[in-house]
Order: structure tokens, then sequence, then C-alpha cells
């Protein structure tokens, strides 16, 4: 009796210690604008910025620029930036075309969905910006336009020695997202 009793104490406390303490990895697979699969995780190892536009988002052009230049700084620090786009059937065509003029140089990823965006807790509208670390854990979260200060601050700390205190892992700029 007390071995069975054992047996089914230690069954019901295993997931209590083999639970991990670690967040989740996060995962992306969408396309790229080749058609070809793409996934987060074979960015492990590099800090990744990951960008949820559409072309239809006003916000989203106005803070693209910024990315862009920022893209230039960071890439040689181990940095790679992905531009996923929400834009739907409607609207994917005119991904390339958008592209092309906002002089996007690094990955672009397709087929994104309100899903994804949950999924990663980054709300229901874009813009939206997870900064992932080098082991696959998103470290901060901005949701709305991206600001200069908070771009800078989360690069120097993915690419820094991550002593001092981290940046707020949840930034809310919602004020100016699509007459909201």
């Amino acid at each position: 009796m007390f071995t069975r009793y054992s047996l089914v104490v230690t069954a019901l406390m295993l997931p209590l210690y083999g639970a991990s303490k670690e967040p989740a990895k996060v995962e992306l697979n969408l396309k790229d604008m080749n058609g070809q699969k793409v996934r987060l995780r074979d960015y492990r190892g590099k800090a990744v910025v990951l960008n949820f536009w559409a072309t239809w988002c006003g916000p989203c052009k106005a803070e693209l620029p910024m990315l862009v230049e920022a893209a230039k700084d960071y890439e040689s620090r181990g940095v790679v930036f992905v531009a996923v786009s929400l834009d739907d059937e409607k609207t994917k065509q005119l991904v390339p075309a958008f592209v092309s003029a906002h002089q996007i140089s690094f990955p672009v990823w397709l087929g994104a969905t309100g899903d994804d965006l949950a999924k990663l807790g980054l709300g229901e509208a874009v813009p939206a910006t997870a900064f992932v670390d080098q082991d696959g854990h998103i470290m901060s979260r901005i949701l709305g336009q991206l600001r200069q200060e908070d771009l800078k601050e989360r690069l120097d700390w993915l690419t820094g020695d991550k002593t001092g205190t981290p940046p707020e892992p949840l930034v809310k700029h919602l004020e100016n997202l699509h007459g909201k």
C-alpha cells in the first residue's frame, strides 16, 4: 500500500518539479517574399527585431525609416531585423512596391495574422515590435509606433553586457493607431 501511494504522489508531483522556470522560446513560421518557408528559430544565437506592419498602416510607414537606419547601425553587432507583413490577400500585392519605396534591405516575411500577434503577446494592432534575445525569448514588446529612444534602449541592451536595469518588458504607444 505504501509503495502504491508513493508512486501516485510522485507521479502527481512530477509536473511541479519538471516545470521549467525559463520562459518559452518564441516561434514564428511564415514565408519570405520569394515564397520560401522561414522560421524564427533559424536566427537563434542572434538578437532579432520582429516588426509587424502592413502597407495600409500609417504609423507603420512613419516608423520604417527609423528601423531601416537602425538595421544599418546594428546588423554589424549581430542584430537581425525582420519586417513581418500582416497584409492579406487583398493588399499583399502591394508589399514589393512598399518594400522598395521604404528601402527595406532586411528580410520581409509574409502571411502573418492577428493570431501571430496574439501568440507573441503583441496585442491586436500594427505596428507592433518584439525584441527577441539570442536564446529565442522575447525580452521586450512595443505595442504601437516605435520611438527612437525605445528602439535604441532595447538594441543597446540586446547587444551589450546586460548589466543594470533591463528595458521595460512592455511599452504601449497606442494613442495614434488607425484613428483610435
